[in-house]
């Protein structure tokens, strides 16, 4: 059970046409170019669009189709790119406002104001929030208003990298810590790559594609969407152990070892990496004498020409992880790689997309 929608609206320059079942737990990350619809399509699940020809249903109970259910009656909570906080309330006054609106539920107040870490906050005016402060604020008083579902619409744009990355984690856990699926709208594949459980992607108002994030990053059709450089891998991983002489920390990935930077985090700290394909090289034998930390043994189990560029994606089966590689068609060639060659890629250590951490969870 979860979030079902078969919807048909028509607008400027596009049709709104999708037809989905949204997963009912998690974080589903609704991804694709400005313009494609994803914000049209969450003002229609939270009924914002009267107009539209839809069906949308939550566990099995209509929300819209024969009747529409007015939004409030939907218990969504809504986060938007700005705020939208009550600017003659503090944060407490905020707060308060969501508390005496909501229905019963299980969300207990205390357990957001601290799991969010705004209780410093409850005093302070709107006015003298940061970005970040505004945004967990935000997502604080819509979990308070007690929702079945969560809405997102690109809530990180406006904020630099440092508020981000406290950010992402909190989104990333809301429907573990909570109870709460999450639906999230981001052009930004890092955003995708630490928060998402399942991708769907859209283009002029239709999904064409979805699934489990990993698999979804490695498909070469996301290029179009993506960038042909942001294209890459997820590994999932446990921090194993910290050499604090050499400020490396190790993470074990089903078994593999691989080596980065230290990260200020227990061992036990379960990680999500990001590893693009144009910082993954490959040899067909074990490589000597060079700088390279990482460098494991895999299978080539497909390769990908781009047209019209010189180069070619391939996938490389590490075992319990796979990898991209972004090569030239010439390299191919010379190396003579096909489908189920045995290969070594190598990462650096350094190549580890620290955009994509702190961590997924904790141990």
């Amino acid at each position: 059970m979860g979030l079902y929608v078969d919807i048909h609206l028509p607008r400027d320059g596009f049709t709104l046409a999708v037809k989905h079942d949204f997963a009912g737990d998690g974080v589903t990350a609704l991804f694709g170019p400005s313009g494609c619809g994803k914000t049209t399509l969450l003002r229609v699940i939270a009924g914002h669009e009267y107009d539209a020809q839809a069906l949308v249903a939550w566990d099995g109970i209509e929300w819209q189709g024969a009747s529409n259910l007015a939004p409030h009656l939907r218990q969504v909570g809504y986060v938007f790119q700005d705020a939208r906080l009550f600017a003659h309330l503090d944060v407490a006054g905020n707060l308060a406002f969501a508390e005496k609106r909501a229905k019963a539920g299980n969300i207990k107040r205390q357990d957001v104001i601290y799991g969010l870490g705004i209780a410093h906050l409850l005093k302070r005016e709107v006015a003298d929030l940061s970005g970040g402060e505004r945004q967990r604020v935000s997502i604080a008083r819509s979990l308070i208003s007690q929702p079945r579902l969560m809405l997102m619409d690109e809530p990180l744009a406006a904020l630099d990298h440092r508020a981000k990355a406290g950010i992402l984690p909190l989104i990333q856990s809301l429907p573990r810590r909570f109870g709460v699926p999450v639906i999230y709208v981001t052009h930004a594949l890092d955003e995708v790559a630490q928060v998402a459980d399942q991708v769907v992607t859209m283009e002029e108002g239709s999904v064409i594609a979805h699934g489990p994030v990993a698999e979804m990053l490695e498909r070469p059709d996301m290029q179009g969407l993506s960038g042909r450089f942001e294209a890459g891998s997820i590994l999932e991983g446990v921090i194993s152990s910290h050499n604090t002489s050499l400020h490396l920390t190790q993470v074990d990935v089903g078994g593999l070892p691989f080596e980065m930077p230290h990260l200020d985090a227990p061992i036990g700290t379960h990680l999500r990496l990001r590893v693009r394909a144009r910082d993954v090289t490959l040899a067909i034998k074990r490589p000597e004498g060079i700088s390279t930390r990482n460098i494991l043994s895999g299978k080539i189990v497909r390769i990908s020409p781009e047209e019209n560029t010189a180069f070619t994606e391939v996938l490389v089966d590490l075992g319990p992880a796979r990898v991209q590689a972004r090569v030239t068609h010439a390299a191919v060639l010379d190396l003579k790689l096909v489908e189920g060659s045995d290969v070594f890629a190598l990462i650096k250590s350094v190549s580890f997309d620290r955009r994509a951490l702190p961590g997924v969870k904790r141990g």
